[in-house]
């Protein structure tokens, strides 16, 4: 597979996770490196092990796999949407860095935002293919989106203040629906 394959692979996957991670940035209290580098290389890391995993397993399991993965992310993303939603209904906007940057959340989102990266690695599993390239190149470009809108995240959660939270919910929710419908229609 040659590299701008791979690179444009990469991107398209790459886009779930951005938006996760700017839903994140919106609630940011304060610009936390840590923060930003923490999600930043759990969804490049699940992005790039994923298609590893779906590439070693294969043709044999693609039947079983592929009638629930839409309903997976659907239903993690849908449930981490709306604890935000209701987190922001019912708590003052002075906590919002509360608990959206914990590990176990981060793990979940991470997993929801990377079967499709699964489903990636089935299909180049069928070309016979190096697999070393695209997770790579996959891996890092998931992080620089990552990355770059956690701080885009920040920078216009400041703006929009008290409904940072609630927005951040419903684009999680959005993803989960449109992941939904992709597979559906």
């Amino acid at each position: 597979m040659d590299l701008f394959t791979c690179i444009f692979i990469g991107i398209g996957l790459a886009m779930d996770a951005s938006a996760v991670s700017l839903s994140k940035g919106f609630t940011m209290k304060s610009l936390n490196l840590n923060n930003i580098i923490k999600i930043s290389f759990l969804f490049g890391s699940f992005q790039a092990f994923m298609p590893l995993i779906g590439w070693f397993i294969g043709i044999n399991l693609i039947h079983l796999i592929s009638g629930l993965d839409h309903w997976i992310a659907f239903g993690l993303l849908n449930f981490i949407g709306f604890k935000m939603v209701y987190h922001s209904i019912k708590k003052n906007i002075k906590e919002k860095d509360s608990n959206h940057f914990n590990f176990k959340i981060l793990l979940i989102l991470a997993l929801a935002t990377s079967i499709d990266a699964f489903a990636v690695g089935l299909s180049l599993s069928f070309l016979r293919i190096s697999i070393i390239l695209p997770i790579l190149i996959i891996g890092i470009i998931t992080f620089i989106f990552s990355f770059i809108s956690v701080l885009i995240g920040y920078k216009l959660g400041h703006f929009l203040e008290k409904e940072v939270e609630m927005l951040g919910g419903l684009i999680l929710i959005g993803i989960g629906i449109k992941i939904l419908l992709e597979h559906l229609f």
